[in-house]
């Protein structure tokens, strides 16, 4: 019998993932749709980014899932997920697209954009001559898959870049601290401060009221990561009180931002649709492909994500 391949995922098409993974999948794994799905007693792959509660419970010959994406938390929280090896996607094309995010907001905020777009509205020539990467410190918070890249390319644009992460690192121009009771003393000292931490049960609301007291009066604040590693109501209050002086914002406790929540009016600030990094079919679906086979074969997979870490 062929084995199955179900696909589910809300913002994703199904057919240009069909497409990218055929040829490498041949005739020995069948690409479905979930709701196409006629013999979930086939379906021993599964392919999704959030699916609905009980989505696995259909399927009861499962061996593998993949997350479409790499942040997981999401996935290992859940009360159906089968006792199965879960991967998540290692793509450099992901890791590029964050990182070309993550710089254009640091920039944003290094060049005073949110002061010359309000300065715009008002029909007002306002200069200000800008600072020298160099004088201007970014602590990226989060070092993994996602962040070590986006540091680099940092540091490699002449900011003074440090990263907080939970081991030690070596990265290319970047001052790595590795403790936590290092945190507070990068914090003080950063005039940008961007999150990529994932969302594990110590992370969650790790960045709370008096992590953001702690902060430089004036500094920026970029989160990528997951909105819930940040005390969304403490985020509003620094803004609103000027110990922040601007932010963007990728990520939200509640997605989508309700229509209600003051960071859609506030000054300097800057919401786009958790869109940072999204997984591209074409370059993925080569190590997705790698783990079926591996599992076909009875091989170990690559990128498994440990439940106990939640990453």
């Amino acid at each position: 019998m062929t084995a199955t391949l179900v696909f589910h995922s809300g913002p994703d098409p199904f057919e240009p993932w069909r497409d990218a993974l055929a040829p490498h999948l041949g005739e020995d794994v069948l690409i479905e749709k979930s709701d196409s799905v006629t013999d979930p007693e086939a379906v021993r792959f599964a392919l999704v980014w959030m699916p609905p509660e009980g989505f696995f419970d259909r399927f009861p010959n499962l061996e593998l899932v993949i997350n479409l994406g790499a942040g997981v938390d999401r996935l290992v929280a859940r009360k159906d997920l089968p006792d199965v090896p879960i991967t998540r996607l290692s793509d450099p094309e992901m890791g590029r697209m964050m990182a070309g995010f993550v710089l254009f907001s640091v920039l944003r905020h290094a060049r005073e954009i949110p002061h010359f777009q309000a300065a715009q509205t008002r029909r007002e020539w306002s200069y200000r001559h800008p600072r020298a990467a160099q004088d201007i410190t970014v602590a990226v918070l989060g070092l993994g898959e996602l962040g070590a890249p986006a540091a680099t390319e940092i540091a490699r644009q002449g900011f003074d870049t440090h990263g907080w992460a939970t081991r030690p690192r070596d990265l290319p121009g970047v001052t790595v601290h590795h403790t936590e009771a290092a945190l507070p003393a990068l914090s003080a000292k950063a005039d940008i401060v961007v999150c990529m931490l994932p969302l594990t049960p110590g992370t969650r609301k790790r960045l709370d009221a008096s992590f953001f007291d702690g902060l430089k009066p004036g500094a920026a604040f970029v989160n990528v990561s997951r909105g819930e590693v940040v005390d969304q109501e403490a985020l509003v209050a620094a803004l609103q009180s000027g110990q922040l002086s601007g932010a963007t914002l990728d990520v939200f406790e509640t997605e989508p931002l309700p229509t209600d929540s003051p960071l859609w009016d506030m000054p300097g600030v800057l919401i786009t649709p958790h869109l940072a990094s999204v997984a591209l079919p074409k370059s993925a679906a080569p190590q997705i492909a790698a783990n079926i086979r591996a599992v076909l074969a009875g091989r170990a997979v690559s990128n498994e994500v440990s439940r106990v870490r939640g990453y």
